[in-house]
């Protein structure tokens, strides 16, 4: 959930770095909005013991612990991204690389740049990235290194964000408090443009699929809204990038104190973007003749 690319800490840096306090509360709301959709899926592909995972992005715990409980101890887990501290402090692991035990089966955790680095070697029967590729400014190179990595008849399973389909906090804008939540998500859009995010590249997944040369390729989408995970979320978001919104004169301190407070009451009807998850199998190689 957070294997973003290159990230040097500046202003063209990712937007919502995992060193900052906040980052632990969006990742557990995360989880609590996405996780019974991600294993919806993962469960459907037939992901069973023996078989090998690559969950690129985890910057938190769930999705490899979950991963490892249905491979057992025949199979093998690799956990990924540019940050593993949340990943390693979850699963007990040392700094940058190491070996955390899961529910059933183990997890290697990886310090390992998605868009850069090869993958990591062995091949894998699952490779799954979730919330990902939207950060990640060289999007195409990292497809192709996903794909790489899987086996033959390996299922690639790609889960990210279309703010541009739905681009409101509160679909239902009905007075003041709706208006400026949705003034400040517009902004936090602008704000992820501006360092490379696409905020149309959900409802590109298919295609790419496709044109990655993986077959029985198919998609859904999920939008949660009024969850009391997405007001958690929306709280810690916004603290967390507080300092940039004043910055580039999208809000003052008395916008984003109001906001805050208005979140706080629970009776805005929050919204996420649509997560649009895609997947696609590896064809299986064809024997010779």
């Amino acid at each position: 959930m957070a294997d973003h690319g290159a990230d040097d800490g500046a202003d063209n840096g990712y937007l919502l770095d995992n060193q900052q306090a906040e980052a632990g509360i969006r990742f557990d709301a995360l989880a609590e909005l996405f996780d019974p959709v991600t294993f919806r899926h993962i469960d459907r592909l037939g992901i069973a013991t023996g078989m090998r995972c690559w969950e690129i992005g985890a910057g938190g715990p769930t999705v490899p612990l979950g991963l490892a409980a249905r491979v057992g101890p025949d199979g093998a887990v690799v956990a990924t991204d540019i940050d593993t501290s949340w990943t390693e402090s979850a699963l007990g692991t040392g700094t940058g690389t190491g070996t955390g035990t899961g529910t059933g089966g183990t997890i290697e955790v990886l310090r390992h740049d998605v868009a850069a680095d090869p993958p990591p070697p062995g091949g894998f029967d699952l490779v799954h990235a979730r919330l990902v590729l939207v950060h990640v400014t060289d999007r195409a190179e990292a497809l192709r290194r996903m794909v790489q990595a899987l086996r033959p008849g390996g299922r690639l399973l790609i889960e990210d964000a279309d703010p541009g389909l739905q681009p409101l906090l509160c679909p239902d804008e009905s007075g003041p408090e709706q208006r400026l939540a949705n003034r400040l998500r517009s902004g936090f859009r602008e704000l992820m443009a501006a360092r490379g995010a696409d905020l149309a590249y959900g409802r590109t997944l298919p295609r790419l699929l496709r044109e990655a040369g993986l077959d029985d390729v198919q998609a859904d989408a999920y939008f949660p809204i009024t969850s009391p995970a997405c007001t958690v979320l929306e709280a810690a978001t916004v603290r967390q990038i507080r300092s940039r919104l004043v910055a580039a004169g999208i809000a003052t301190d008395h916008d984003i104190d109001q906001h805050l407070a208005n979140v706080a009451t629970g009776r805005l009807d929050l919204a996420t973007s649509p997560m649009i998850s895609a997947w696609g199998r590896r064809p299986a190689v064809r024997p010779t003749v």
